[in-house]
């Protein structure tokens, strides 16, 4: 939901793998955008992995999603990572 994606359509066909089916109506740049979202999920685990910026593995954008508006616009944030990273991970889902 922090990217602006609700679930698609999924399926395991392969023990430990992820198939994800567009649909039909599915334009090429909502594809680019989605395939934007996913290597920056990647990008986020990868970077809580290995311990970058304070991010932690109990501690991360991943683990804390979705960022509600409640969330990111409550007085105390106690998070390693900025409200700008939870809110808008990429330049689309900004207003």
């Amino acid at each position: 939901m922090d990217y602006g994606f609700h679930s698609p359509t999924m399926s395991f066909p392969v023990a430990g793998t992820l198939m994800i089916e567009p649909t039909e109506s599915e334009s090429k740049e909502e594809l680019d955008r989605f395939i934007s979202a996913l290597k920056s999920i990647k990008a986020e685990a990868m970077k809580a992995k290995a311990g970058e910026e304070g991010w932690t593995l109990e501690d991360n954008p991943l683990v804390n999603a979705p960022h509600t508006a409640a969330m990111v616009t409550n007085s105390e944030w106690t998070h390693p990572y900025s409200r700008d990273t939870a809110a808008f991970p990429l330049p689309y889902p900004r207003p």
